[in-house]
Parts: structure tokens; C-alpha cells; sequence
């Protein structure tokens, strides 16, 4: 009796985890954590021919535009910023998301706080929890940041910013929540009381300026 012997697709998988396995292995030793472009893999020592491979072992999956994940990385802190800024490039971390970066206050939001220009289309994803608002003008530029959550380029308002924000945002915050991050990015001098008089230049707030002639009265 004749026998054709064959590789199974529960065996040639686990064969394909196993070619995967090692460039992974030098992507994490030249300090690849969790995100990284195509670029980063020659400063491995592994070529661009190895990605298609790397991603049909199922060890590393394509996040966003030239963006790739290793799809055993441990979430960190910021992973989730960190997949949003992915998913939606054209945004800009903001209020409470933006708050916690910034050390200030002691808020810990379960969604992700982007802002995206204000004729831009919703984003809907399904892995993550998004707050969305929508900056238009000097909104969008004034006060924002450029910076990096684990390897992923994003935008951030600076923390004079996101204090002022949280007062023209207010009904979104709530008031306890603003006047916590000002009188806390003050104590610990994150903010100045003449950094925020120049955002309310550019982006009045009654709130926020009601708040700040307490204080100096």
C-alpha cells in the first residue's frame, strides 16, 4: 500500500512560525519594543525581502501606512495611544488622553482623546476606544507638539494647551476635571499662569479666564 507523505497546514504553520522566529528575535535585540518601519529592519541586520514572510508568520502585522507591530509585543502604557495615532494619522492627542501623558491631574480615561481637523471623517475602530473632537484654525496648529509613542510619530497639545482645552471642552471633561488640571499643572509647574494668558490670546475661554482672576485676586 502506497503512502504519499505531506505536510499538514497545522504543520507547515507552525514551520513558518518557526523561519518568523528569528528575525523577530533580532528586530526585539536592536531595540525594536513593539512598532517600527520598514527602514528600522536593515538597522536589525534583515532585509525588506523578509518582511512579506514576517507578516504571513503571523509574529508581525501591518498597524498603518510603512507602520508594522511585532503581534507578540506586551501592551505598554501607551500601546494604546500609541495604535490610535497609527490607525489615525492626521490627529492630535488631546484633553484627558493628553492630561495623563503630561503627568497631570489624576484622571485615567478608558478611551483614547484624539482631535481630528474639523471636516474630517469619523473614525471608527473596532480594537480600540475612541473620544474624538475636532480642531479647526489656529486650534490645530497653535500649542501642538510633534513626538513619538513607542516608535509611532503623533501630535500632542503642549500642557498649557491641554489645560486651556479642558476649560473650552468643558461640557466634554466636566468642570471638576479642568480645575484640577489647572490647579495641578500649576502646583507642580508643568504650566504658568503666563503660558496660558498666551493661549487664551489665540484661543479664548470665559472658564478659563474666570478661573485664573481667582486665583490672582
Amino acid at each position: 500500500m502506497t503512502h504519499i507523505v505531506g505536510i499538514s497546514p497545522r504543520r507547515a504553520d507552525k514551520t513558518g512560525q518557526r523561519r518568523g522566529r528569528a528575525p523577530v528575535e533580532r528586530l526585539l535585540s536592536s531595540g525594536v519594543v513593539g512598532f517600527f518601519r520598514a527602514a528600522q529592519l536593515e538597522q536589525a541586520g534583515l532585509t525588506r525581502d523578509q518582511l512579506p514572510s514576517l507578516l504571513r508568520s503571523g509574529r508581525v502585522e501591518r498597524v498603518g501606512r510603512g507602520l508594522y507591530r511585532l503581534t507578540d509585543a506586551e501592551p505598554t502604557e501607551n500601546y494604546s495611544i500609541a495604535m490610535a495615532c497609527a490607525r489615525v494619522p492626521n490627529s492630535i492627542v488631546c484633553l484627558l488622553s493628553a492630561l495623563r501623558i503630561h503627568g497631570i491631574g489624576t484622571q485615567a480615561p478608558a478611551e483614547v482623546w484624539l482631535a481630528i481637523p474639523h471636516k474630517a471623517r469619523k473614525p471608527r475602530l473596532r480594537e480600540l476606544k475612541l473620544r474624538t473632537v475636532r480642531f479647526s484654525g489656529p486650534a490645530w496648529t497653535f500649542g501642538v507638539q510633534d513626538t513619538t509613542f513607542e516608535g509611532v510619530p503623533a501630535r500632542i497639545t503642549s500642557p498649557a494647551r491641554t489645560v486651556a482645552d479642558c476649560f473650552r471642552f468643558e461640557r466634554l471633561v466636566g468642570p471638576e476635571a479642568a480645575m484640577e488640571a489647572l490647579q495641578d499643572g500649576l502646583r507642580q509647574r508643568k504650566v504658568t499662569v503666563a503660558e496660558l494668558t498666551r493661549v487664551l490670546e489665540v484661543l479664548p475661554s470665559r472658564r478659563l479666564t474666570a478661573a485664573l482672576d481667582v486665583r490672582l485676586i
